[in-house]
């Protein structure tokens, strides 16, 4: 078992899904755990290390070199997605030899080719997955795996000229929280990379303009004997102002740069009901105008109804992009590491965001690159081991490109 691999399954194991609607920083304890199973590592590799009240693992490998070279981030998060199972993982290593992968055969849980035609890519090859009942974890414990790998070794192998490398690791991520508390100039870095993609050769520099929209409504419950011309179902008027939205720009029915709505949580009953909504465009344009829209959506049905609608809107990340433009040599570097590294780049806009994307708009630019993994946030997560050794040979290789820039 390689490195990476034996690192990626510790981490894997260990429960640290975050909780929107936990006020607590990181949101859960299972985060703390992993945090402190990372610290006892990084010190054990003779390197300082600090972990804050917030749950902010920062290290530093200092340069083994007298040349100015730019200080490197590396950054990954270590709370897994609450949009599934993430307590009792135990990650599972099949050779794929194709067609349909079963993962769990009492309950039939399935990962089909007709569904993910993604597999067939990679028969042949060691994956790494679970037995369907949790999702894996590797959104982002692979990319935290993987810095680790990198780190310890240069650590072992201090013949490899570098300078500064700083690394990270966050909480919450995947609650839109993962920089809140992140201090940039505590951390050190002049550039930084998050490790947080998907397939090998993913890398992204352009991400969702994201906000969060909750919509209550206020009904008014009469026994519905007598309920003639009293009773105001908010159940109902939820569903109708929720059926007013753009029937396509759903993430089911887009793809590429084209945004959506998505509803991610309902309940209510006739008294009261709430909507919780995401919203995302690439184009801060058409991000604006569909906040636009659910506000003046709203205005009519309160002109309708007699103002039972609230509405509630909180911007969670940028589009990345207009920061990293002024740095594309941090794309440009990156791009050349894969191809170095036998890796096809593939450039493309992140459909959802990073910690990078707030990064960057806290002075530290900050694109993504691949960690290897498929099909996140669910049943059918899986990574090819192939994938994470690739993710750790294109890092080292971006770190030496650093390097011999300083040179020129």
């Amino acid at each position: 078992m390689s490195n990476v691999v034996e690192k990626f399954i510790r981490y894997a194991k260990i429960d640290t899904q975050s909780d929107p609607d936990s006020t607590t920083v990181p949101t859960t304890p299972g985060q703390w755990d992993l945090l402190r199973l990372l610290e006892q590592e990084v010190k054990q590799l003779g390197l300082e290390v600090s972990l804050d009240e917030h749950g902010y693992l920062m290290a530093k490998l200092p340069a083994n070199t007298d040349r100015s070279i730019t200080k490197l981030g590396l950054l990954a998060h270590v709370d897994t997605s609450p949009d599934f199972a993430g307590k009792d993982v135990e990650p599972i290593i099949t050779r794929y030899q194709g067609g349909d992968l079963v993962l769990q055969a009492d309950e039939n849980i399935v990962m089909a080719v007709a569904d993910f035609p993604n597999l067939s890519a990679y028969v042949g090859q060691d994956i790494i997955h679970t037995d369907g009942k949790t999702l894996l974890g590797a959104d982002n414990k692979a990319g935290v795996a993987e810095i680790m790998t990198v780190i310890e070794h240069l650590v072992k192998h201090p013949e490899i000229e570098h300078g500064d490398i700083l690394f990270a690791f966050t909480p919450d991520e995947e609650v839109g929280r993962g920089a809140d508390y992140f201090d940039v100039k505590r951390f050190g870095a002049d550039v930084a990379y998050t490790i947080d993609g998907g397939p090998v050769g993913e890398l992204e520099y352009e991400n969702f303009n994201a906000a969060e929209a909750v919509l209550s409504v206020q009904g008014r419950n009469v026994h519905p004997g007598t309920a003639k011309d009293k009773l105001i179902n908010a159940i109902t008027l939820a569903m109708e102002w929720a059926d007013a939205l753009p029937k396509d720009e759903v993430p089911e029915k887009t793809d590429g740069y084209d945004g959506f709505y998505l509803l991610m949580h309902f309940e209510g009953t006739v008294e009261q009901a709430t909507l919780k909504y995401i919203i995302r465009d690439h184009d801060s344009e058409k991000f604006s105008e569909k906040k636009q829209f659910l506000m003046d959506l709203t205005e009519d049905f309160n002109r309708e109804y007699g103002d039972r609608f609230e509405l509630k809107l909180r911007d969670q990340y940028q589009n990345m992009k207009e920061q990293i433009e002024p740095v594309m040599y941090m794309i440009d570097y990156a791009h050349r590491a894969m191809l170095d590294c036998g890796v096809e780049p593939i450039v493309k806009a992140i459909r959802g965001g990073t910690d990078g994307a707030r990064l960057s708009f806290m002075g530290l630019p900050c694109p993504n690159i691949f960690s290897g993994g498929e099909n996140y946030h669910g049943r059918y997560e899986f990574i090819p081991v192939a994938g994470m050794e690739k993710a750790v040979e294109v890092i080292l290789r971006l770190i030496q490109i650093y390097r011999e820039q300083a040179e020129k």
